[in-house]
């Protein structure tokens, strides 16, 4: 009769190693989710919850006569036969059709300038396009409301001293203002998102082009606009999400203006006035909500179409 004995692994066999490292690899994983704990109990308690508990809250609907009821999806059909809150989107559509392009635009002239070398104290003018993004919205809202007023700023007062009529800066002229004041806050936000893009482009193509015999403009428009379309993209959807939520600059030039900006004048101060104003927490839940439904689909159709036109290309 025999028998058979299995010997012990030696001490530098593969079975061993892959243990340590496996035993290894999980106390890399463990380390990793503590460290990134504290941001998942910080983001779940102030975005995940908030919003869940406002998903619920837009279910019910509080009535004068039998209290708080479930009503479902009564809110949303409601919201969407709101001529209020569809008049304020096509008011942020036509704001975003007409000042993005503008912004975005100047961005990429500027970042195209200092990238080329062709400007002079181009750390002075790099900091003095992106400083105004410094400047907090209600500031800058509230110093260009000064400027735009009717009876003390200075442009009213140099039309005046001209005998020349007041520039309806806070009437006829009101999306354009606030346009305005978009535009000079975020130009600088856009333009060092794009500069940075363009300092990463080797300069091997910009070299090569040179040998062929192109010139900066078409350099530009052939090497280096391409190059950075992905940082194109990423300003275009920032500059979308923050069209749809316009809210600092209507709010705070209503009080100047209170003839032109209504209760309704963008969907977030639509929303916002729904809950803190008429106290209809339960209908502005859904208002936003559809806010964010809107917002969600027209950035993936921005990105679904780039990602068509750069497979194309």
């Amino acid at each position: 009769m025999t028998s058979t004995s299995t010997s012990a692994a030696p001490a530098g066999s593969p079975a061993p190693r892959r243990r340590g490292a496996s035993a290894a690899r999980r106390r890399q994983h463990r380390a990793a989710y503590l460290l990134v704990a504290p941001f998942m109990v910080v983001f779940a308690a102030m975005l995940v919850v908030p919003l869940v508990y406002a998903a619920y809250l837009s279910l019910f609907r509080e009535r004068l006569i039998g209290g708080t009821s479930f009503v479902g999806l009564e809110n949303y059909v409601n919201a969407l036969g709101d001529s209020a809150f569809f008049t304020g989107l096509l008011r942020v559509g036509a704001f975003l059709v007409i000042q993005v392009p503008i912004m975005l635009g100047l961005a990429l002239l500027i970042a195209l300038l200092l990238d080329s070398g062709l400007l002079y104290a181009q750390r002075f003018i790099r900091l003095a396009v992106f400083l105004p993004y410094a400047v907090p919205s209600v500031v800058a809202t509230l110093m260009w409301g000064y400027l735009y007023g009717p009876d003390f700023g200075p442009f009213a007062q140099v039309a005046t001293s001209l005998s020349l009529p007041k520039p309806p800066f806070l009437s006829d002229w009101m999306v354009g203002s606030i346009m305005n004041i978009v535009t000079w806050s975020f130009v600088g936000y856009n333009m060092i998102i794009m500069f940075a893009a363009l300092r990463s482009i080797p300069t091997e193509l910009y070299e090569a082009a040179r040998m062929d015999g192109a010139n900066e403009v078409r350099i530009a428009w052939s090497v280096k606009i391409p190059a950075i379309r992905g940082a194109l993209l990423l300003t275009l959807i920032f500059s979308v999400i923050g069209s749809f939520q316009l809210f600092n600059e209507p709010q705070l030039l209503s009080s100047l203006a209170p003839s032109v900006i209504d209760s309704a004048y963008t969907p977030n101060l639509y929303a916002y006035n729904l809950a803190f104003t008429n106290q209809n927490i339960n209908y502005s839940a859904a208002v936003a909500f559809l806010l964010a439904l809107v917002i969600a689909v027209l950035s993936y159709v921005v990105q679904l179409s780039a990602q068509r036109k750069e497979r194309r290309s």
